[in-house]
């Protein structure tokens, strides 16, 4: 995440709720993923992107000259980014065939949930970001985009490149980890792999994670997770909101706020779990398939 460039409660009124899953699509294996899936997704998704970043670390130099700096544009960097996609899409394909990764994709046109939610990602991450940028002294830094329009190129970058996260983070990974645990304990641990699987980032520079304290930013991403998880249930599993609370993490516009943005998210997350106790803390609404609901 853009704490890479690093939920509200139940109030307001909702745009729609999708229907509970009933039954999936026929694409169903015999042998359906099951949570021991997690540890080759880990793996998978560690192993990459470490594996590549090693390279980085090895042969600076000449990878330089072949591929350029290290950052969005550079192709070994962009596939360690894509790895926990790639990963995702690989045990679903594993699982499920090409019927399976095709209803697992039909979970980015799942859209309804509460407007407050929709209100959180589309205004409240910006609050937080110039908020956090103002504690640190950031907020009176010149806008980075000139002239203006350069900003336009960066925008899709950021676009194509962290939300693909999602189709393995959330697309898989959560909805695993909330057949074994409650969403907060999921929404933990898968924070804090999250968080671990960015360490390469802290020694590379070129990345905004080198001028970054590691502790606050995994804070951060432990924090994100919790807040990002009860939204995900709250649309049921939705990819598409998965991609855009990333985005929205990422979004160059917005300016630094390391390390504030990381205590802000932490203290909504604690408001997220204490108005949504009984749904954190239990199993009942959780999203645990990672196929699409079927249509009610």
């Amino acid at each position: 995440m853009n704490i890479e460039h690093s939920m509200w409660h139940r109030m307001g009124r909702e745009v729609g709720q999708s229907a509970q899953p009933r039954r999936h699509d026929t694409a169903r294996h015999a042998t359906p993923m099951t949570a021991r899936a997690l540890v080759a997704f880990f793996g998978c998704s560690f192993g990459l992107s470490w594996g590549l970043m090693a390279l980085a670390f090895t042969f600076p130099d000449q990878l330089e000259q072949i591929f350029g700096p290290v950052g969005y544009t550079n192709p070994l960097f962009i596939i360690a980014v894509y790895a926990p996609a790639f990963s995702g899409l690989a045990l679903v394909g594993r699982s499920y065939g090409i019927r399976g990764v095709g209803s697992f994709l039909r979970r980015l046109t799942l859209w309804r949930m509460p407007a407050h939610d929709w209100a959180f990602i589309g205004l409240g991450i910006p609050v937080i970001f110039y908020l956090g940028a103002a504690i640190n002294g950031h907020i009176s830094d010149p806008f980075p985009f000139t002239p203006w329009y350069r900003v336009l190129p960066a925008l899709a970058t950021a676009l194509a490149i962290g939300p693909m996260e999602e189709f393995g983070w959330r697309g898989v990974a959560l909805p695993l980890l909330q057949r074994k645990f409650a969403p907060i304990w999921a929404s933990i641990i898968l924070g804090a792999m999250w968080g671990l699987w960015h360490v390469p980032a802290f020694f590379l520079s070129g990345t905004p994670q080198s001028a970054w304290s590691f502790g606050p930013f995994l804070l951060g991403t432990m924090a994100v997770s919790v807040v990002l998880t009860q939204i995900f249930n709250s649309a049921r599993g939705s990819l598409l909101v998965a991609a855009f609370f990333h985005f929205q993490l990422n979004n160059p516009v917005w300016p630094d706020a390391q390390p504030w943005d990381s205590m802000i998210f932490a203290l909504i997350a604690v408001v997220v779990v204490v108005l949504n106790r009984k749904a954190m803390f239990t199993r009942s609404d959780s999203v645990s398939e990672v196929l699409a609901p079927a249509a009610p």
